[in-house]
């Protein structure tokens, strides 16, 4: 299949530092262009990807801004017509809106984020688009569409390793604001007497929360502060720690830490919010808590923490969350879609 794949213009494919989504968009174009599909990337000119490579902006565009994120993906979308493709899969909601003036092209769109009423109620207006929803949760809650088909993420377990002989520390890892809470995995480890080391930054939006509820606590004898940490520092980080901490405060749609963290055999000790009941195996990958106190007891020295299976955990991820099974459930999707589309069009994927 010849594939435009549209990432966002606001974070390199693959991110350097923070993207969940862009990391997603690298290892699914790496799937596609491995089962011998066409892909053209269309993302930011500092990007890396072995597809074609095609840009609006030179560099990435941070801050994100809505304007910016229409300029690209119009362009993108300009540039799809005047080529020969069979599909468009886009990560951004400005294609739905653009694609109305090439309906000739199927169109597949990831939902990438937590449920908001505007965005169901604009999703409402495009019935032929194939929406992806990332986890089950998160496609439960959207009311907005009227097909959807639950993918979940996939990573290379490659980059990642295991230990059966882990460090005393837990670890968090994510933006500091609220709803990912930071301040109660700090909590939590207080509570439990074990040192955590902690990675990740304030956004511009939780600078009020960073102020009062992050950095008093980066400073408590018990916490070792990371900074924002890369993807080779990441992954020693979570194979050495005794548990992944993610006390969360919203219905995550899905968590790329957990399932790096479970790739890494680091069991994942999180509340029981939007997508972690289906990413988290509770007793074999990980734990899910209900309370801080709950988290607190099961990471103690000794704690239920450290009687899971660590080459258990990482082999289950390995299955469960490879790039190369989510390639594959794209590539049935998109061949569905374009059999639709054009019935005349080969029942082979590749």
């Amino acid at each position: 299949m010849r594939i435009a794949m549209v990432s966002t213009p606001f974070i390199p494919v693959p991110p350097p530092l923070y993207g969940g989504t862009e990391l997603v968009v690298h290892y699914l174009v790496e799937g596609l262009l491995e089962r011998g599909h066409d892909v053209t990337l269309f993302a930011t000119g500092d990007s890396h990807s072995r597809a074609r490579l095609c840009s609006l902006y030179p560099r990435a565009q941070w801050p994100p801004a809505a304007f910016i994120d229409l300029n690209h993906t119009s362009w993108a979308m300009a540039q799809v017509a005047d080529g020969l493709f069979d599909l468009v899969h886009a990560h951004s909601a400005a294609a739905l809106a653009v694609s109305r003036l090439m309906p000739e092209i199927p169109l597949i769109y990831t939902l990438h984020h937590t449920f908001e009423p505007e965005l169901s109620a604009y999703y409402a207006d495009f019935p032929e688009v194939a929406f992806v929803a990332i986890s089950g949760d998160q496609c439960g809650r959207e009311s907005g569409v009227r097909h959807c088909t639950v993918i979940h993420h996939g990573l290379d377990p490659s980059r990642y390793r295991s230990t059966t002989h882990p460090a005393s520390y837990v670890c968090f890892v994510g933006r500091f604001a609220r709803e990912k809470g930071v301040h109660t995995a700090i909590d939590a480890a207080a509570r439990a007497g074990v040192p955590i080391r902690v990675a990740g930054e304030v956004h511009p939006r939780d600078r009020e929360f960073g102020r009062a509820e992050v950095e008093p606590r980066l400073r408590l004898p018990h916490v070792t502060y990371l900074g924002c940490v890369g993807p080779d520092q990441k992954a020693s980080l979570l194979r050495d720690a005794r548990a992944l901490l993610a006390p969360i405060e919203w219905d995550e749609p899905f968590g790329l830490i957990l399932i790096e963290a479970m790739l890494s055999g680091c069991p994942v000790v999180a509340f029981r919010r939007g997508s972690v009941p289906e990413l988290i195996e509770h007793g074999v990958t990980g734990l899910i808590a209900d309370s801080v106190e709950e988290m607190a007891e099961w990471i103690r020295p000794g704690g239920a923490v450290d009687q899971l299976d660590r080459l258990g955990i990482r082999a289950s991820a390995v299955t469960r969350f490879n790039y190369r099974r989510m390639a594959g459930e794209y590539e049935r999707l998109y061949a569905a879609r374009v059999k639709e589309t054009a019935p005349g069009w080969p029942t082979t994927a590749a």
